[in-house]
């Protein structure tokens, strides 16, 4: 079974957009979410479009706010205490990368945590593994709302997560933790890496190498999660961490890449704007 990013999120949003419609009836206002970029980068530009485009779907207010690459650190700090400050601004998302002479880390700590929609400031990253209220991060809560509208049963399960960064591999390690999963964190350089996938009803890669997993990797009738968005260096199309082809015979479901996991990530970050919008309008 393909699980297919595009039609649940087609569902979803169709939802949200009536949400969104009774909170400006309700409250005078749209939500508002400003997406900050940084420098000219393809891909990032691509991403932000795709945003946007989301957004005005929905009927989401949103501002894109462009600086050339020789922006300096302070000034983008600045401007995001200045987008903290204003009442109008719901959610607040700067899109990485950032050029080498920004702090990535010094970005995110300075977006207010209430205005954090990706998920990614140290306290809203705390909250989660304290099981506090917290905004959830985008990629991770899409997984676990794909792998729930497929059906597949994740309590109980072994679950492998290849990856362990803090905007997917961490904290969807977290979200199937608590989902009463039993997880294992692995990544590239794990010894028997193999053997510790074959072990894995549910596989979720995260590491941005094409097609790293193989068939010999995967257990038949195991779950596949692809997170990964790279290109074949033997094509240049798109592909994901795992070879796709030789792996979707074999598994019980498996994400495309494109259409899996990437329109999720997109969808839940509106989810998070109009979250963040409720909080402060209640």
């Amino acid at each position: 079974m393909i699980i297919s990013g595009k039609e649940l999120s087609v569902k979803l949003k169709a939802e949200m957009a009536e949400e969104v419609a009774e909170l400006k009836a309700k409250y005078g206002r749209a939500p508002h979410l400003v997406v900050i970029l940084v420098g000219e980068d393809p891909g990032s530009v691509s991403y932000v479009t795709g945003k946007a485009q989301a957004c005005n779907a929905l009927g989401i207010d949103n501002t894109t706010i462009r600086r050339p690459e020789s922006a300096t650190e302070e000034e983008i700090l600045s401007l995001i205490r200045d987008l903290n400050a204003d009442q109008n601004v719901d959610g607040i998302l700067v899109q990485l990368p950032l050029p080498k002479h920004i702090s990535e880390e010094k970005v995110i700590a300075t977006i207010s945590k209430e205005k954090d929609v990706d998920g990614f400031h140290p306290l809203n990253v705390a909250a989660l593994w304290q099981k506090d209220r917290c905004i959830l991060p985008c990629t991770p809560k899409g997984i676990i709302k794909l792998l729930k509208a497929a059906g597949v049963e994740i309590a109980g399960k072994r679950a492998v997560v290849i990856g362990r960064s803090n905007i997917v591999g961490l904290p969807v390690a977290k979200l199937l933790l608590d989902n009463n999963a039993t997880v294992t964190i692995a990544h590239s350089r794990t010894q028997n890496l193999k053997e510790v996938c074959l072990g894995a009803e549910i596989l979720v890669v995260a590491i941005g190498r094409p097609k790293f997993v193989t068939a010999d990797m995967v257990a038949p009738g195991a779950v596949v999660i692809d997170v990964g968005v790279n290109r074949d260096p033997e094509t240049g199309k798109l592909c994901g961490d795992v070879d796709y082809a030789a792996i979707e015979p074999i598994a019980s479901h498996i994400t495309p890449v494109p259409g899996g996991v990437g329109p999720m990530t997109i969808t839940c970050l509106m989810e998070n704007t109009i979250q963040c919008y409720k909080n402060f309008m209640a």
